[in-house]
């Protein structure tokens, strides 16, 4: 499977967190062929399966992405004399700083294609001009009179961004939403993966809904498949001008792991184990709290599921030109897949003798 190309696929599907029905139309054609079953749930979700080899009842491993992005929603069309405007709120965690001057896509009646703008700098008062612009301040232009934009669009209507995934040098690609779409190529790559390794566990491959607004899809899809374990893979800090040497991992560096109290250590250890036997480089990282991704979610579903969170370093986070590394997600593909591959009827067994060891304690 090219990376390219698929991480393309993603990124240029369209999946505001809440309106997630495109991006979830092209991940289900993708992962049709490589599981066993396939369906959206009552949130909307996407839920996969790929059977293991081992004796029923087979213990459940569950990988979540979520495929959500950011993007914004309609809340009041404004006239302009005779000319109309939209005034857009945010879905998700929006940067302002980058939202001036972006192309986007109306989803009312049909799909308008559309400018961000507002006051130019030059037009507004001196001390204002380095300010950056408020919701109240921007405006999506779609180039129609008010009389039709009002028989096209309406309040609550979402907005995404257009933006193509480009090659830059040195396999670095840029693009939006690879927040969260490089870890569901990886996921993809993980179950492509699996076709040519045996595996003993049942694996559930989840593309989650809402997680940049509530985590919605981990916390339904943990609680409605009931796994054994899981592990959530999303992107972290990348390093790059301003960000400091101990806040963000090196692009091309290869996956991190995380530990923190909502990760489970011994699936931090295994997922390290891993690596190991890939002789694959990859870095640790460490969080106090909660991660804020669907590790959270999965790790609080029924009596608890015992996680792991994986991260893909990326540049730039929550704007239209989110950058990462494509052996970065090659490599978190690889590592997931072999997971799959290592866990073995006693995995859980040791899982919970490790939480009692002394030496651990």
């Amino acid at each position: 499977m090219n990376t390219f190309k698929l991480l393309q696929t993603l990124s240029e599907a369209v999946g505001p967190s809440g309106f997630e029905q495109e991006i979830a139309d092209v991940v289900m054609e993708l992962w049709q062929p490589l599981v066993d079953t396939l369906a959206r749930d009552r949130v909307g979700s996407l839920v996969a399966c790929k059977y293991g080899a081992g004796s029923a009842p087979r213990p459940r491993l569950l990988l979540a992405a979520h495929m959500d992005e950011i993007g914004l929603m309609v809340k009041q069309i404004v006239p302009q004399g005779a000319h109309g405007f939209l005034r857009v709120t945010g879905l998700g965690g929006v940067d302002r700083r980058h939202l001036y001057g972006q192309m986007v896509d109306v989803h009312g009646q049909r799909r308008l294609p559309g400018v961000l703008g507002g006051l130019p700098a030059a037009m507004r008062p001196d001390k204002q001009t380095d300010d950056v612009l408020t919701y109240d301040e921007l405006v999506v232009d779609v180039g129609l009179p008010m009389s039709a934009l009002r028989e096209l669009v309406a309040v609550g209507d979402f907005v995404s961004f257009r933006q193509p995934l480009r090659k830059l040098q040195n396999k670095h690609v840029s693009g939006k939403a690879l927040d969260n779409r490089a870890s569901l190529a990886a996921v993809t790559l993980a179950l492509e993966y699996l076709q040519a390794r045996r595996h003993e566990w049942d694996v559930v491959a989840v593309a989650t809904c809402q997680e940049e607004t509530r985590l919605l899809g981990a916390f339904t899809s943990g609680y409605a498949e009931r796994p054994d374990a899981a592990v959530a893979i999303d992107v972290t800090f990348g390093k790059g001008t301003g960000v400091s040497s101990d806040e963000g991992f090196v692009l091309g560096g290869g996956p991190v792991i995380d530990l923190g109290p909502n990760v489970h250590p011994g699936m931090f250890k295994q997922l390290h184990e891993v690596a190991k036997s890939l002789e694959m480089k990859v870095t640790t990282a460490t969080h106090s709290r909660g991660s804020g991704t669907d590790a959270y979610g999965l790790q609080v579903a029924r009596a608890g599921v015992p996680t792991g969170l994986v991260s893909i370093p990326l540049r730039n986070m929550h704007t239209m030109v989110e950058v990462v590394h494509l052996s970065d997600v090659e490599r978190s593909g690889r590592l997931l897949g072999e997971f799959c591959a290592q866990l073995d009827a006693s995995f859980l067994e040791n899982l919970a003798a490790g939480m009692l060891d002394k030496d651990n304690a």
